[in-house]
């Protein structure tokens, strides 16, 4: 069974926030291993906003990647033909 499209959007969203919380707690790691102060006493400063701009493009991108590739597989499922 196919899953629908809206489901499909619920799916890749839902990936995707997870995706983003890992990925901003990893921004918080590495950065301070790098040199780069994620809360600056000196040196870079690299603000809260700073983060969530830095990451919304690559969200925005990963839901759209994430919905696309789940509805493409489900096209590939839908014109499968037993042999």
């Amino acid at each position: 069974m196919s899953q629908s499209r809206t489901m499909s959007g619920v799916e890749a969203v839902t990936n995707t926030v997870v995706g983003f919380a890992v990925a901003l707690a990893t921004q918080y790691a590495v950065f301070p291993l790098v040199g780069v102060e994620v809360f600056p006493l000196v040196g870079v400063e690299v603000s809260h906003a700073t983060h969530w701009a830095i990451a919304a493009p690559f969200v925005a991108t990963s839901i759209l990647r994430s919905y696309l590739m789940r509805r493409f597989f489900n096209w590939l499922h839908s014109i499968e033909v037993d042999v």
